[in-house]
């Protein structure tokens, strides 16, 4: 009898702290927030968008594996006066790369491939590598120098490779990757991923490897090694490694037409900064692309997700890489993803990890956000952190590019904070 209890005592601890680490999608009050605070996130995202800065914002804010903000605020559509649906799927953009990265960890863990290893043993193209000297931009010739070592796998997860990006990169790098025809990943194209990471190991580099960051395409190169080393597509890769285990329902690359009227519309700017819709032609970037069928997965901008979804991918690593009852990541892994691996800065004052950018002590000395919190965005204006002091997530979620009233992000920031009782 006392050892059947037990054992139901055991089963029920289990049963709680397992349903402890998933998130409940209803908004639950906190004794650990002031929401009178809280509440002026309404105030000053209905402020921007009545001046028509913005025309739709999602807010969702996490505190101790626990809901506790998410709205949808404006119009998914102004012109046609769609609102925002709280469930919104935005195109994430380089959100993709926390989720492309977390799949090579897994890999690792496998013991399928090391971070140190060099990415020529996986594309051949990669072996031998130059790195730019001189540029001719009347015909795009120039000349190179021998790279001092070859490119490494972690060098793709810290950004300090030397590949650069096509179109949003350097002018130099953007017209070598331009007429060598590497695509952005940005939007919906037609090609074969291994061939175009193959392309690109036989172009320059930006620089030497491992000496500084560069913002590129290293994780769309990391993509294509998961499809080399697991035999899989990126997209099955990742449906059922991540997304199945985590239940994250509306995370896609090819998103399903049934769900095609959840995405907001995008916007831009026009020269007098009036929010206009983005044209299918504007920077080579179609906005219907989640709906195109495509088999290229650009694992550093191709997925779109909702908000919540996004929060039960960061709830599971702030809960060191379980969720759900599944241990996605084991702790240690998940401790390395999160710790500084660059002897230099990523800009500013912050370093990076294997896939987040880490805010360091003097930021965390200069703003709220608390050192060790990890982070990043998407172009169309999605951006996330995770604070591990405060066990806090945060996702504010927009579809608008360039923004030049910009601040609202950090306006949010400083309510969330300063709502915080303890």
């Amino acid at each position: 009898m006392k050892k059947t209890i037990f054992l139901s005592s055991l089963f029920l601890f289990v049963a709680i702290i397992s349903n402890a680490q998933v998130l409940n999608y209803e908004v639950k009050q906190s004794i650990d927030i002031d929401y009178k605070k809280l509440a002026q996130i309404d105030t000053i995202v209905n402020s921007y968008i009545s001046k028509q800065w913005e025309n739709g914002v999602t807010v969702l804010v996490v505190k101790n594996n626990q809901v506790i903000y998410h709205k949808a605020l404006g119009y998914a559509n102004e012109a046609k006066k769609i609102p925002m649906p709280e469930n919104a799927i935005y195109r994430i953009m380089s959100q993709s790369k926390a989720i492309t990265s977390l799949a090579v960890l897994q890999l690792f863990e496998q013991g399928k491939l090391n971070l140190d290893q060099p990415v020529s043993d996986f594309i051949s193209s990669f072996k031998n590598q130059t790195v730019l000297d001189v540029i001719n931009f009347t015909d795009t010739t120039y000349t190179t120098v021998p790279a001092k070592r070859a490119i490494t796998i972690r060098d793709l997860l810290t950004h300090s490779s030397g590949i650069d990006y096509t179109d949003i990169g350097s002018k130099e790098m953007s017209a070598i990757y331009n007429k060598a025809g590497v695509p952005s990943g940005l939007g919906y194209f037609d090609a074969n991923l291994l061939e175009k990471m193959t392309i690109l190991g036989k172009l320059p580099l930006a620089h030497q490897p491992g000496v500084k960051f560069t913002y590129g395409l290293n994780t769309d190169l990391l993509g294509c090694l998961v499809e080399i080393v697991s035999g899989m597509s990126l997209e099955t890769y990742c449906n059922k490694n991540i997304f199945e285990p985590l239940g994250m329902k509306d995370t896609y690359f090819n998103v399903p037409a049934q769900k095609a009227n959840r995405m907001p519309t995008v916007y831009t700017e026009n020269e007098d900064h009036k929010l206009i819709e983005w044209s299918p032609s504007f920077r080579k970037i179609d906005p219907s692309y989640p709906m195109m069928k495509k088999t290229y997965f650009s694992g550093g901008a191709g997925l779109s997700s909702t908000a919540y979804d996004y929060a039960i991918f960061l709830q599971m690593l702030l809960n060191k890489g379980r969720y759900n009852g599944r241990q996605i990541i084991a702790p240690r892994t998940y401790e390395i993803m999160v710790s500084p691996q660059l002897d230099f800065t990523k800009a500013g004052d912050d370093n990076f990890g294997l896939g987040f950018s880490l805010t360091s002590e003097k930021s965390a000395n200069l703003n709220l956000r608390n050192k060790g919190s990890f982070s990043w965005g998407g172009y169309f204006s999605t951006n996330y952190w995770a604070d591990t002091r405060d066990k806090l997530i945060v996702l504010i979620m927009t579809q608008h590019t360039p923004n030049s009233h910009g601040a609202l992000k950090e306006r949010i920031e400083n309510i969330i904070y300063g709502s915080l009782k303890n």
